[in-house]
């Protein structure tokens, strides 16, 4: 059943509410703490008891963090890095090319400084050298290099692990394992097929600084001391939501701690990237998935792979800010080219279905670094899994995002037991995959079969889910704040959004390139200013521009807008519908 009757919005979406129960959950809820109602509301459809919600709302790192020494090799792994460290061996760093990895190696680097020592960093190159260790890389840092450690990548590396004989390989990774795990000193990875999966949540970056907290532990024991890790909390936020980790149990304290970090503006690389992208507010979730994180990777999707690595790592301001400013321009670059690649890849999914369990699109010379962000941009519009791949001479490799309770890492190393995938691997919300361009159909229609079985596509491709309705005078600074403190809000917790009905325009002006300026009023004095970006790129703009008086539902997420000092509530608005 639709909510407020909304069965095709301006949008053409049909709009979903709270089911009885959450609703009974939420008046519950209210009642027995004294928290707003649309508060409950939010905490209800995120799952938060009447007992747990004052936790909830403040979580705390130290309550909410596992014992390192939980999950496998973790003492073996982090005694072996005290020990090089100690010994003052020869240390590498090899990591992957996105913000995870780049955090991750940034995190190694900046500890290992704080030790006085410095490490080697090696990121291959997206193109030419594909995801993970190689053979050739690994001999050469082996013979240069007494430890090696592998961040966010590794786990299915056996033959290039093999191949670093003479030095010792530690492997820090959060990506499915499979049934074997190479030879080497430790694989610590919460998705190990021998773990419970109890920490299947986490991304790289949250198990290399577990692996920080135990050796902590050992240099306490040892008598010693080692760096300040909650100061390092800001590069954790920032690969937890970049690389869309949900953001639940521990991953929550995690972001919400190194959001108050990064405030501080004490990391050279991260300060220099916020200028650069003219952020002039306190970092949110929002900033760190589509601001920061997309700057950062652009080094590796069509530049040098390690310029994001570096720039996090670095602790020289005049460095940092010729660094941003060069993902500045490469990040610019990055938007047209995968401008290109979304036109032609939405035509083809279109053209081939845009209900199916699995959408997916495949075209010759698209550039393998922005395929995984319009796979992205796919499984957003359909709210289905997503695999977008580029072909070249015979052979193409892509990248897949999921939807929340679909495993497509899973599906993918299934298809690669199969003999239909050349490689693949991943984890449960993203993949990616190299597969001969003679079985493709046959790999994406195994795949969709796979994924289908998990329950992919039964959702409405054009739902919009609403937490409740607030009328104008209701959305006020203090309702926004309480609103914030359950949060983080990204992958796993849905920031809320709320409908307002029957409202009416009393102001409306384009602005920008296609946004929508509006001002909303209940016709009982209160009003509440609005912002649609984007709105002239389909019927929303022109409608509400030309409402004659009108009045409409509307929709969209209540945030804080800071100008000249001034803080105002403002309504993102994302859809609309006659009232």
């Amino acid at each position: 059943m639709s909510y407020l009757g909304v069965e095709s919005s301006l949008n053409g979406r049909r709009w979903v509410g709270p089911g009885v129960e959450q609703e009974r959950q939420a008046e519950a809820m209210a009642q027995q703490t004294g928290q707003p109602r649309a508060l409950c509301a939010v905490l209800a459809r995120l799952g938060v008891e009447p007992a747990e919600v004052p936790g909830y709302l403040e979580p705390k790192l130290r309550e909410l963090l596992p014992d390192p020494r939980g999950l496998r090799d973790m003492e073996t792994a982090a005694a072996r890095f005290l020990e090089a460290v100690k010994r003052r061996e020869r240390i590498a760093v090899f990591a992957d090319y996105d913000v995870d990895g780049g955090s991750s190696a940034a995190l190694l680097i900046d500890w290992l400084h704080q030790m006085g020592r410095e490490a080697t960093l090696y990121i291959p190159d997206r193109i030419d050298e594909g995801y993970g260790p190689n053979v050739p890389a690994m001999q050469q840092l082996a013979g240069a290099h007494d430890l090696i450690v592998c961040v966010d990548c590794g786990t299915l590396s056996h033959e290039p692990i093999a191949a670093a004989a003479g030095a010792d390989v530690v492997v820090l990774d959060h990506h499915l394992g499979g049934e074997t795990l190479p030879d080497c000193v430790a694989v610590v990875n919460p998705n190990r097929q021998d773990e419970d999966g109890a920490l299947a949540h986490l991304c790289a970056a949250a198990v290399v600084f577990l692996m920080l907290v135990e050796c902590g532990r050992q240099l306490r024991e040892a008598g010693a001391r080692g760096p300040d890790l909650m100061s390092m909390l800001d590069l954790v936020a920032l690969a937890t939501v970049a690389d869309v980790a949900p953001l639940i149990g521990v991953n929550r304290a995690l972001v919400r701690q190194g959001l108050a970090v990064m405030a501080r503006r004490q990391r050279p690389g991260l300060v220099a990237l916020s200028d650069v992208a003219r952020l002039d507010t306190a970092p949110s979730s929002y900033h760190l998935g589509y601001v920061l994180g997309p700057r950062v990777n652009a080094g590796g999707r069509i530049g040098q792979a390690d310029i994001g690595a570096r720039l996090l790592a670095s602790r020289d301001r005049h460095e940092a800010e010729a660094l941003a400013e060069r993902l500045d321009r490469l990040n610019t670059e990055r938007r047209e080219v995968e401008e290109a690649v979304r036109a032609s890849a939405l035509a083809q999914a279109e053209a081939r279905g845009l209900d199916a369990p699995l959408v997916w699109a495949a075209g010759d010379g698209w550039h393998p670094g922005v395929v995984g962000i319009v796979a992205s941009r796919l499984k957003e519009m359909t709210n289905r899994p997503a695999v977008v791949i580029g072909l070249d001479g015979g052979e193409g490799k892509g990248s897949g995002r999921s939807v929340s309770g679909v495993d497509l890492g899973a599906s993918v190393q299934r298809l690669v037991a199969e003999g239909l995938l050349l490689k693949g691997g991943g984890h449960k919300m993203a993949a990616g995959l190299t597969v001969a361009e003679a079985q493709l159909e046959a790999a994406m229609a195994r795949l969709a079969e796979l994924l289908a079985k998990q329950g992919a596509g039964k959702g409405g491709a054009a739902d919009l889910r609403l937490d409740g309705m607030l009328m104008p005078g209701a959305a006020t600074v203090e309702l926004c704040e309480m609103l914030e403190r359950a949060g983080p809000f990204g992958a796993g917790a849905p920031s809320p959004r709320f409908a307002f009905p029957d409202v009416q325009v009393s102001f409306a002006k384009q602005v920008g390139s296609g946004h929508l300026k509006l001002s909303l009023g209940d016709g009982l004095g209160a009003r509440l200013d609005a912002i649609c970006f984007g709105a002239f790129e389909g019927p929303l703009g022109q409608t509400l521009t030309d409402h004659k008086g009108q009045r409409f539902q509307m929709a969209g997420r209540l945030e804080i807008n800071e100008w000249n000092g001034r803080r105002a509530v403002q309504l993102r608005l994302e859809d609309a519908a006659p009232a």
